[in-house]
């Protein structure tokens, strides 16, 4: 029924000239795409607090904001292979130890990174975010650091992360898997302090059951409510200067039939091949083209709480990265601007429908306005590395 909903919602989007029979979701996993151990690390709603003890007894309240950023963690650990629930923990234990997981400034060293979002002001040499990570180590820049989702790809590390082959992330770290954690972590992170990491392993352990449960079954059933984990962050879904308003929320006159409807997307022309980003974390719940209807992918996300749905429009077949069953963050490049379907010239032709996929569309540009989404340069977007599930 959610598929029939879905559909029925792309009929409502192209009006009367345009029918589509059947979305074929598809069939393949991109090239760029690993497929992870489903239901290992499924998140589930963020909890606006979580108290656990450390090995030697101190009790530690992490808030929702440093949860958040355990979620980030524990996504991108899920999307990176080679990274286990193990290799989370280890993650885990280290933003724990250098940060009590916050995105720490520090504008002694570095005052630009006060300009950034951040959870409060850190001291540290020139060590900045989550990882504590330097930029005279050669982890980043100060815009890279901080960033959350930068900050855990580096901690990963692995051939698709930002900083091979070094500084050397936990994936680098030869037989890791192996190796007691905190040692795992102190690998990584190169403290003065090595003995600390071990201290928080309950802490971690108790965050990763907090936030995680077991995804859906993949019975076929095909009515499974998806995954889906509180996103950590807003974007727009096009990179900076690429792009200009066409064709806004509301009605018009329809520019291939003249005819008077409701166009109930936002649309913003940029050249064929753009890259689209996905506006939040989330799962996509419909990815598929077919030559009538043309590209369409609809994402599933928690914003506040509450469910939101975005759909992407007007992709080629060959410009379409992810597939159903996908687990997406915030600025993950999921497709590239095209003039399929009914459509006068390359543009992302974007819907956001709070509520779900089945709820009424509002104006998608106001929409991301008001949630201050984040404008992305072409650079920094996340690779799509892995799926939650293994695609339909």
């Amino acid at each position: 029924m959610k598929k029939l909903a879905l559909l029925a919602l792309t009929l409502l989007l192209l009006g009367p000239s345009t029918i589509l029979l059947g979305v074929a979701t598809l069939g393949g996993t991109p090239a760029t795409a690993t497929v992870c151990t489903p239901g290992a690390l499924a998140l589930g709603p963020i909890p606006d607090s979580l108290t656990a003890s450390t090995r030697t007894g101190e009790t530690v309240t992490l808030n929702r904001q440093q949860l958040t950023h355990a979620a980030t963690i524990i996504t991108i650990g899920g999307q990176t292979a080679g990274v286990s629930r193990e290799g989370v923990i280890i993650a885990l234990m280290a933003a724990l130890t250098e940060s009590t997981l916050r995105m720490l400034a520090n504008t002694s060293a570095y005052p630009e990174s006060a300009e950034y979002p951040n959870d409060g002001d850190g001291s540290d040499h020139d060590s900045l975010g989550l990882f504590q990570m330097r930029p005279a180590s050669g982890w980043g820049t100060v815009a890279e650091l901080m960033d959350p989702t930068y900050q855990a790809r580096a901690f990963y590390g692995g051939e698709s992360g930002p900083n091979y082959p070094s500084p050397r992330g936990l994936l680098n770290i030869p037989g890791w898997q192996q190796m007691d954690p905190g040692e795992a972590a102190q690998a990584v992170e190169v403290s003065a302090y090595p003995d600390r990491y071990q201290n928080y392993q309950p802490v971690a352990e108790a965050i990763l059951t907090a936030l995680t449960r077991p995804a859906p079954s993949g019975n076929g059933g095909g009515d499974e409510t998806p995954v889906v984990p509180e996103t950590t962050r807003i974007v727009f879904p096009l990179p900076e200067g690429t792009w200009v308003r066409t064709s806004p929320f509301g009605w018009r006159d329809d520019p291939i039939t003249g005819e008077r409807r409701f166009h109930a997307g936002s649309d913003f022309a940029a050249a064929d091949g753009t890259p689209i980003y996905a506006v939040a974390d989330g799962v996509v719940v419909q990815a598929g083209y077919t030559d009538a209807g043309g590209g369409v992918i609809v994402i599933e996300h928690t914003v506040h709480g509450e469910p939101v749905a975005s759909m992407y429009v007007h992709m080629w077949s060959h410009g379409i990265h992810v597939t159903e069953g996908d687990t997406v963050t915030a600025g993950q490049h999921i497709g590239d601007v095209g003039s399929s379907g009914h459509s006068t010239g390359p543009h992302l032709h974007l819907q956001i429908h709070p509520g779900g996929a089945n709820a009424d569309p509002v104006d998608a540009d106001a929409w991301l306005t008001d949630h201050g989404a984040e404008g992305i340069t072409g650079g920094d977007t996340t690779p799509a590395l892995c799926t939650a599930g293994g695609g339909a």
